[in-house]
């Protein structure tokens, strides 16, 4: 859609409301019916009805207060994402000089109307007003392109988007030029998958009350243009009727089916039959939406049954704390013979902790009103072991339940179910500590017969065990989570454990002592720590944790000694930290009147001597000239006589210091000359 289109919606609303475009009723047009696709297939649409318009909200282009976005000429399109990843499609007009636009929605979870309220439902899509091809490719423009002057050669193509497994998804595609010339729909280039893996088969058959017709049912939504009207894809075996027609069953409201309903020529008695599919007159068995067909051959049993009452069958399997029952019944019940109230039928505690009474029943009911299976409400739910039994009565209703064929089930009929204790997945542990890894035993009761443990600790390892036992070689914070099962109830419960015997040593003191300087030693150990057991490298050594200052005899030539920390924790565990700490013989700082850089390892470097306690200092070196040749911040970066890859000459240099002494905080500056001798 371009300027031009929102400018002729303008006139069309304000001047023109007698010559809009009809509301849009074919098949296709709106959102409830819109075409099934597959990524397998190219879709042709060879006429494009003249329809609309809704209007739409376009993210970034429509315009608040304004005439919005409309879905006009338009054609829906509704698939399922199997696989996540990125669609890719392509929009190919008969004319290319028509102009089509296109909006995608996810609506998972929604009605498919909904696209016309809910404005967070729009993935992507493109209004451009250019002519040609459109869709989404991996050269698309990663937002909406708004409406556009044909003339403005905007971008046709969106980036492709991220589709997710399990999502539903409609595709709009509007028409805006008003002509029949059609269009062609394909989808490639992108990752995800939205062809239903699922091959197509019959799934059930059901006989109707006097044998004249039966109704399939399908495993999933197959085309109804694939079924032949005259029912020729079907036969009967035992030959005592012929199919006649065959009806799909919502193709009124949709192009694909889930079951259809089959009629014959004579009425089926009482027995099994077997219905087997064949091609028909048009060609194929059934299809499916990517025009896979049901194998020729297949078959199913169809059984008609004696007009007979129809028992109470079975029930369904029975959840955990169940506070509903479902009868399951062999024939269809009519949804008016069961009384909303319960009072068909009685629930009897026969071993177990908690009676029960019935307060409610309702069937699970088709458009005819008939349903396969009644639930049956219970009072509370029911979260302890125990033996029950349903009874069928006559109802507040004077009946007790009537099937499809008219048929009242006797009263007295009895089935019985059961139910399991309800489980609790909490746990406890004990915790084995030791130096270099920790053990802790999981322990869970079992009881109310549980046989199922699923254990997961901190995400990385499981068991299957009652009672696992993990070892730990890490002491920090541990998750266990455990669930459990008695085959119908379960439970999850996780705890948070803390392994707090890390053990490990530090200290922190100065690396440099000058003569006659104390130097403080501060223990940074982590852990349980009960001793700590200092040697100074001084001949020295404390036990406290705050030990007393240290000085070092100033020795002839500066060296280095090994300062050591030991600390022990409550279990026993030691763990040491050592420093090498350096004794220098002197710590006045001066700089040399002349040094020789000729290699020979004497006096070959100028530069700040003994600067241990220098703090931000700053050396530099002149010529004769006042030329800055070296400079340097750390005093142990020396000057070796040289400048720009050349030995300096011999002569006179001046050189400036400064620094803060750390003793007195205060600021240094010293100049002097030094003498270069080669």
């Amino acid at each position: 859609m371009n300027c031009q289109k929102l400018t002729a919606i303008l006139i069309t609303l304000l001047f023109f409301t007698g010559n809009v475009h009809a509301q849009c009723t074919s098949l296709g047009q709106n959102p409830s019916t819109a075409f099934p696709v597959c990524g397998t297939t190219t879709f042709h649409q060879a006429t494009v009805p003249i329809c609309g318009s809704s209007d739409l909200f376009v993210p970034g282009c429509s315009v608040q207060g304004g005439a919005s976005y409309q879905n006009k000429n338009p054609y829906w399109y509704k698939f399922t994402c199997f696989s996540s990843g990125t669609l890719g499609f392509l929009i190919t007009p008969n004319d290319l000089g028509d102009d089509y636009d296109w909006q995608l929605y996810d609506i998972t979870g929604h009605d498919p109307n909904d696209v016309f309220f809910n404005n967070s439902l729009v993935v992507t899509g493109n209004w451009s007003g250019t002519y040609g091809l459109t869709g989404a490719s991996v050269s698309g423009v990663n937002y909406i392109q708004c409406a556009s002057s044909p003339t403005d050669n905007k971008p046709t193509f969106a980036a492709m988007p991220n589709l997710v497994a399990g999502h539903n998804y409609l595709l709009l595609v509007s028409h805006f030029t008003d002509s029949q010339s059609g269009y062609s729909l394909s989808f490639s280039g992108g990752t995800a998958n939205i062809t239903d893996p699922k091959e197509p088969h019959l799934q059930s058959a059901r006989a109707a009350c006097d044998g004249t017709q039966g109704t399939l049912k399908l495993n999933k939504r197959m085309k109804c243009i694939s079924l032949s009207a005259d029912g020729s894809e079907f036969t009967i075996s035992p030959p005592l009727a012929s199919v006649v027609s065959a009806t799909a069953i919502g193709c009124t409201v949709g192009f694909d089916m889930d079951s259809l309903l089959l009629t014959l020529n004579n009425p089926l008695p009482p027995g099994n039959y077997t219905i087997t599919i064949q091609n028909g007159t048009d060609g194929n068995t059934l299809l499916d939406n990517c025009d896979r067909s049901i194998p020729v051959g297949e078959q199913i049993v169809m059984v008609v049954y004696p007009i007979i009452p129809t028992p109470m069958d079975s029930i369904s399997p029975v959840p955990c704390k169940p506070d509903e029952i479902q009868l399951v019944f062999r024939k269809n019940i009519r949804c008016s013979s069961i009384d909303a109230d319960g009072s068909d039928f009685t629930v009897t505690l026969l071993n177990g902790n908690t009676p029960v009474n019935v307060t409610g029943a309702a069937g699970i009911c088709d458009l005819n009103g008939l349903t396969p299976a009644i639930r049956i409400k219970l009072s509370s739910p029911i979260p302890t072991q125990g033996t029950y039994q349903v009874k069928l009565v006559t109802g507040s209703d004077g009946n007790t339940i009537i099937d499809e064929c008219g048929q009242e089930t006797p009263a007295g009929a009895v089935l019985n179910f059961y139910t399991k204790d309800t489980v609790n997945a909490a746990f406890t542990y004990t915790v084995r500590y030791g130096c270099l890894r920790d053990t802790i035993n999981y322990l869970h009761n079992g009881t109310n017969a549980v046989n199922t443990w699923q254990w997961s600790f901190d995400n990385l390892r499981t068991s299957n065990l009652q009672n696992p036992r993990i070892t730990y070689a890490s002491f920090d914070l541990k998750q266990a989570r455990l669930f459990v099962s008695n085959g119908v109830c379960s439970d999850t419960s996780s705890q948070s454990i803390l392994l707090d015997n890390a053990l490990k040593a530090g200290f922190e003191a100065s690396n440099v002592v000058c003569p006659g300087d104390q130097i403080l030693f501060r223990d940074s150990s982590t852990g349980n720590i009960i001793s700590w057991n200092w040697s100074f490298g001084n001949g020295n050594s404390s036990s406290l944790k705050v030990p007393p200052p240290q000085t070092f005899v100033p020795p002839l030539v500066t060296t280095t000694v090994l300062a050591q920390l030991t600390v022990q924790n409550n279990i026993g565990c030691t763990s040491m930290a050592s420093q090498k700490i350096l004794i220098p013989n002197i710590c006045y700082i001066a700089v040399p009147n002349a040094f020789t850089p000729n290699g020979d390892g004497l006096n070959d470097y100028l530069y700040p001597l003994n600067a241990y306690k220098a703090l931000n200092l700053l050396f530099r070196v002149f010529n004769r000239f006042g030329q800055l040749i070296f400079e340097s911040r750390d005093w142990a970066r020396k000057w070796d006589g040289n400048f720009k890859g050349q030995g300096a000459d011999p002569g006179t240099y001046v050189w400036t210091l400064q620094y803060i002494n750390t003793d007195t905080g205060q600021k240094v500056e010293k100049k002097g000359i030094t003498i270069l001798i080669r």
